[in-house]
C-alpha cells in the first residue's frame, strides 16, 4: 500500500496570500500556521523528504531558511521576533534590502509554495510541517527524483507496521474532522490517500466516537 502523497488535495493547502513587501522591517513576528491536515501528512523542514524532494523546487535558500524558522518555532511555540538582517547574515546570503535581495526572495518563494504567509506588515505565519510534494510540483523535478520519489512512496510503508498505519489513518481522520469534514466525507478522502478501507472504516469510526464522547462530556460539563 503506498503512502499517500500524490492524492494530497488541493483544498488542504491554504489558498495563495498576498505578495511580501518590497522592504523589511528591522524584525519580523514569526507565529506558527496551523493546519490539522498539513500537520498530520507533512513532513519536518530538516527532514530527508524535504531535503531530497522540496529542496529542487523551492531552492536552497528558501529550504534553509524554513528549517531556521521553524527551528526557533521548536524553542518558542508561541512565536519570536526574527532579526532580519541577523537571519539573511547565518544564510549566507547578506544584508541588502529590497525585493530583489536573496532574503526577500527565498521569503517570497517560502510564500509562494505557502509555506509561509503574511499575517500582518511585521508577522509572519509559518508551517511547521511541510506538504508532501503533490503532482504539480512533482512533474518539476528530474526524472531519476520523480523515480526516486516513487519508490519511495512505494517502499515506505512496508517500513511500518500495522499499528503505525492504524495510527496514523486514524490521525488524518481526526485531523479531518477538526476542519469540518462530515463522517462519510472523511471516508472518501482516506480513501483518496489510498488507505486501505478497512483501516480508512476503523479510523474513521475511531475518531468519529471520540469526537462524540468529548462533545457529549463537554455538553455534560455545561448543565452545571
Amino acid at each position: 500500500m503506498p503512502a499517500p502523497l500524490l492524492a494530497l488535495p488541493r483544498s488542504a493547502i491554504a489558498s495563495p496570500v498576498p505578495s511580501l513587501d518590497a522592504t523589511f522591517p528591522e524584525s519580523l513576528r514569526v507565529v506558527a500556521w496551523p493546519d490539522p491536515v498539513i500537520d498530520a501528512l507533512g513532513f519536518d523542514p530538516r527532514s530527508s523528504y524535504v531535503e531530497t524532494f522540496w529542496l529542487g523546487i523551492v531552492g536552497p535558500t528558501a529550504t534553509w531558511l524554513m528549517r531556521l524558522l521553524v527551528a526557533g518555532l521548536d524553542s518558542a511555540p508561541r512565536g519570536f521576533e526574527l532579526d532580519v538582517e541577523l537571519t539573511a547574515k547565518k544564510l549566507g546570503v547578506g544584508n541588502r534590502s529590497g525585493r530583489n535581495s536573496p532574503f526577500a526572495r527565498a521569503l517570497a518563494r517560502c510564500q509562494s509554495f505557502e509555506l509561509l504567509r503574511k499575517e500582518g506588515p511585521e508577522m509572519l505565519a509559518v508551517r511547521r510541517r511541510v506538504p508532501p510534494l503533490p503532482g504539480r510540483l512533482l512533474i518539476r523535478l528530474p526524472t531519476s527524483l520523480r523515480e526516486l520519489h516513487a519508490d519511495w512512496t512505494e517502499s515506505r510503508p512496508r517500513r511500518n507496521d500495522i499499528g503505525d498505519l492504524r495510527n496514523q489513518s486514524r490521525r488524518w481522520a481526526l485531523a479531518l474532522l477538526d476542519i469540518g469534514e462530515d463522517h462519510e466525507s472523511v471516508e472518501v478522502h482516506l480513501h483518496r490517500w489510498r488507505v486501505h478501507p478497512a483501516l480508512a472504516h476503523e479510523a474513521t469510526e475511531w475518531a468519529w466516537s471520540l469526537r462524540t464522547e468529548v462533545a457529549e462530556a463537554t455538553s455534560d460539563r455545561g448543565q452545571f
